[in-house]
């Protein structure tokens, strides 16, 4: 059975709405059948006709979307929010209280108190929900999890993930940056809520462990800006070990520059977006072993995969197809949810802060 999705933004068929929309639909199991696409009820129509769907269910606002959607013999199965941050929480909790299942793009909210209020109606609605923190699904990230799970690297001694963009070098980043930089719809975090947060999520996904203690220094290097776009986290994680966060927005010549590395007693293990199916063991005696694990191969236009890493709509997908096993009552453990997206606000609202009052090593409460 197929199921079918409703979507909550993604207004301009180039934005990450549409790569939602590729993704679910190369599970083979989802369809984008209606959607709230845009604030302006127009845009919202044009929208829906460029996604293929039925003019009745492009729909000018939220509520009346999911009213409709419920009263349907065929209303949809979920919703996907692809909505800027600021709408997170405000969407999620309608979908979720009308009794939708519901995938978010990150981070789960705008501002920390939002996440727990959310968790909070997560659990009481008893409905499914996930978080597209797709770098978690690549294959090598996926085995590089699994072997430190094993013991393969011994004790783990140091995670640093690395996140380099350029785009935002330039004072006029364009449209897409518009939302990105304003605290009104980006939240407290800038670079660290666009892309930082992706990096924290790596480094406890793939060691397994939980972060403890931070000590931030942020800062908005293009004049005027009111939200980061360099971000250095020093980590400190619950067994002791060290680690780092370097993300950044303006280093020029970047494209999307993703790199882990995660030392142990026993060996080290690097991985990076440059080239996603190749994970390298690094032992102490010396010896190299390179693993390759390439992907199943999303379809999608090749126009569109072109904008994106390698192996990139894959993972995606694969986040999809992990969400569908759990709409349908099994079960999917490397799913992030509620309580990652819950860790991911604590993270960039604590190093926020954390680096604005100078406060050197704090506690990650969450």
């Amino acid at each position: 059975m197929v199921l079918r999705m409703g979507m909550i933004g993604g207004g301009s068929c180039l934005s990450i709405g549409q790569t939602h929309r590729l993704a679910a639909q190369a599970t083979g199991e989802i369809e984008l059948v209606a959607g709230v696409f845009s604030s302006d009820p127009e845009r919202s129509r044009i929208a829906g006709a460029a996604y293929g769907v039925d003019p009745a269910r492009a729909y000018a606002d939220l509520p009346t979307m999911l009213a409709a959607e419920r009263a349907r013999s065929d209303g949809v199965d979920f919703v996907s929010i692809v909505t800027p941050n600021h709408l997170h929480y405000p969407a999620t909790s309608a979908a979720l209280e009308a009794g939708f299942a519901v995938m978010s793009d990150k981070p789960m909210t705008a501002r920390l108190e939002e996440a727990r209020q959310l968790r909070s109606t997560i659990r009481q609605s008893g409905r499914p929900y996930a978080l597209s923190y797709t770098y978690s699904a690549y294959p090598a990230v996926r085995e590089a999890r699994a072997r430190i799970a094993a013991g393969r690297l011994g004790d783990i001694r140091k995670i640093v993930v690395e996140y380099a963009q350029g785009w935002l070098a330039n004072p006029s980043a364009g449209e897409q940056a518009a939302w990105r930089i304003d605290p009104a719809r980006a939240g407290v975090g800038g670079c660290i809520a666009d892309i930082g947060v992706h990096a924290f999520h790596l480094a406890e996904f793939v060691s397994g462990l939980r972060v403890s203690r931070i000590m931030a220094d942020l800062g908005a290097v293009v004049p005027g800006r009111a939200l980061d776009d360099d971000c250095a986290v020093l980590l400190r994680f619950e067994n002791g070990a060290r680690g780092a966060v370097l993300a950044s927005q303006i280093e020029i010549g970047q494209g999307n520059g993703l790199r882990l590395r995660c030392d142990g007693e026993k060996a080290s293990l690097v991985w990076q977006l440059d080239d996603p199916h190749c994970l390298t063991i690094h032992r102490i005696d010396g010896s190299t072993e390179t693993v390759r694990l390439e992907s199943s191969g999303a379809v999608v236009p090749a126009p569109f995969e072109v904008q994106h890493a390698d192996g990139y709509m894959d993972a995606f997908a694969a986040i999809y197809r992990d969400f569908t096993a759990v709409l349908r009552g099994e079960e999917a453990p490397l799913l992030p949810g509620a309580d990652d997206g819950l860790r991911g606000m604590a993270f960039i609202e604590t190093a926020v802060e954390a680096s604005r009052a100078n406060a050197g090593w704090v506690d990650l409460v969450v």
